[in-house]
């Protein structure tokens, strides 16, 4: 171990003086290709390690990025060289950080990058799903870091975000990150990179699922489909694992597929003889090849190699994964002679008791208009709240305390959206103790919440008077905002008296006569 160790890591640091950047590759129809003209499948491998294997410990992260770990792509990128890999997947990474290092190995090895857009804490979230300014913000910092290398093909506006069919309403804000996204892209100038989604393989939604993102407006529409998939386990078949199920079903998609995620570990070692599969005819008709999930061996069983160290040790799988890839040579066509003959988009999926996405999309974030709107508050939410309390501080006031949240509120089911839905969690919730704080007669006690509130003197200069008046009367199919025509803060809400307690994981509050105190 250690002499191969020492043998391919020289090769590894000659990269970084290397000049040459890789073709970017482009899409056509539902395939991708090399600028050359040349098909390109994948034959990738997922490539983040788990912040909690990190030595030493991290603290105060959620994340490690690998794209900044210039010492541990030395390290790797000659092993997944050795696999014979063309791609990374990597799920998050720091636009605060520097990534020339990574990036240059792996253009050097011949390594595209495909790259998720989110990170653990900001994120659509499928329980109370928003699209909001800022994950806007974290999108399109992940894209203006990125944007700039040739060889990152792609991002992911999200993975697995609707998996069963009680959260496919989180859809509708995945599919306005898609849009969003993509012309964020467009306005900035930058060469047209895909922007697309990872599904799940749940069998109640995926049929929708692959319509939805691929239905209705063409600047809605997602411009690749990744399928995390995991049906094949030990010595099954092209048949026994669905495999010719999916590849019918996506025979006429007008966009590319590939697999996003693969590599079952119900039988181990792993054989990977889906490969075969993968990357022969009739799947490579249809499919652009896939992403073996994952590189590094952590809690889940499923890495191809065992970091320690600093050290790595070659699996099994890893062995296994090499020798299937060296067999396959998959034979595609030329861009030249492609002509696309599945152009049409999907019919978008039926609202029923297992799809209730609506069709209408929320709007696009607005930085500048939830800046006015905060501005315009008496009472606002101070920027210490925990992230933790603002969902039971949102859902105290504009539940139990009977505050008109309409404002803020979006709703992927009916396709209605508040003028001020697409502002950060923070900036709603100073919304909803405004509300709270007028209805209350303006009362020191009803701007308090245990400290987490605090009173300002509102102001609105005249752009934002007019921002806000524009806010206020956007139709309801769009949003359902609760704003005066003056763009003043509406206040039809009670005054609450008696005595009312409510408790839960995070938050204790107790009211009487309007004054509440919230214990985080």
């Amino acid at each position: 171990m250690k002499g191969l160790f020492s043998t391919l890591l020289p090769l590894a640091l000659t990269f970084t003086g290397a000049s040459a950047a890789l073709q970017p590759i482009v899409v056509k129809g539902s395939k991708f290709f090399y600028e050359n003209g040349t098909q390109f499948f994948m034959k990738g491998v997922a490539y983040q390690a788990d912040i909690s294997t990190q030595s030493p410990s991290v603290t105060g992260q959620s994340y490690h990025d690998p794209l900044a770990d210039a010492t541990a792509c030395k390290r790797d990128v000659p092993y997944l060289q050795e696999l014979g890999t063309n791609l990374i997947r990597v799920y998050a990474i720091d636009p605060t950080k520097k990534h020339d290092d990574c990036m240059k190995l792996l253009d050097a090895a011949g390594i595209y990058v495909i790259s998720d857009l989110s990170e653990p804490n900001t994120s659509i979230n499928r329980d109370s799903p928003a699209w909001d300014d800022q994950i806007y913000k974290r999108y399109t910092d992940v894209v203006d870091t990125l944007a700039g290398y040739s060889n990152v093909m792609g991002f992911f506006a999200g993975n697995e975000v609707s998996n069963m069919y009680n959260n496919t309403d989180a859809s509708a804000f995945v599919k306005a990150a898609v849009r969003d996204i993509k012309a964020y892209i467009k306005a900035k100038s930058y060469r047209s990179i895909p922007v697309g989604y990872a599904t799940n393989d749940d069998k109640d939604i995926r049929a929708q699922l692959a319509d939805y993102f691929n239905c209705g407006d063409a600047e809605d529409r997602a411009e690749f489909w990744g399928y995390n998939i995991y049906s094949w386990c030990g010595d099954s078949s092209y048949t026994l694992s669905g495999y010719d199920q999916r590849t019918a079903e996506f025979q006429n998609y007008s966009i590319p597929s590939f697999f996003a995620e693969y590599g079952c570990n119900e039988v181990t070692p792993r054989k990977f003889t889906e490969v075969q599969a993968l990357y022969s005819s009739p799947m490579t008709d249809v499919f652009s090849g896939g992403i073996v999930y994952m590189y590094f061996q952590e809690a889940n069983k499923y890495g191809l190699v065992d970091v320690s160290d600093g050290k790595v040790t070659k699996l099994k799988d890893f062995t296994n994964l090499k020798s299937q890839i060296s067999k396959v040579n998959p034979k595609g066509v030329t861009m030249s002679s492609y002509t696309p003959s599945n152009t049409s988009p999907r019919d978008c999926p039926v609202e029923n008791q297992f799809w209730e996405a609506s069709n209408t999309l929320p709007p696009t974030p607005n930085e500048s208009l939830c800046q006015c709107m905060v501005k315009s508050l008496d009472c606002v939410a101070k920027s210490t709240v925990p992230d933790k309390a603002i969902g039971d501080l949102l859902n105290f006031v504009c539940g139990q305390a009977n505050a008109d949240c309409s404002a803020i509120t979006p709703n992927g089911t009916i396709g209605t959206y508040g003028a001020f839905s697409m502002c950060s969690a923070n900036e709603r919730l100073s919304w909803a103790f405004n509300t709270y704080y007028n209805a209350n007669g303006k009362s020191a006690q009803s701007c308090n919440f245990n400290g987490n509130a605090t009173t300002q003197t509102a102001a609105t200069n005249t752009d934002c008077k007019s921002a806000l008046e524009s806010a206020s009367s956007t139709p309801k199919s769009t949003s359902t905002g609760s704003s005066n025509s003056d763009g003043s803060v509406a206040t039809n809400i009670q005054p609450l008296g008696g005595v009312f307690w409510m408790v839960s994981s995070v938050v204790m509050a107790s009211v009487f006569a309007g004054a509440i105190s919230v214990f985080v």
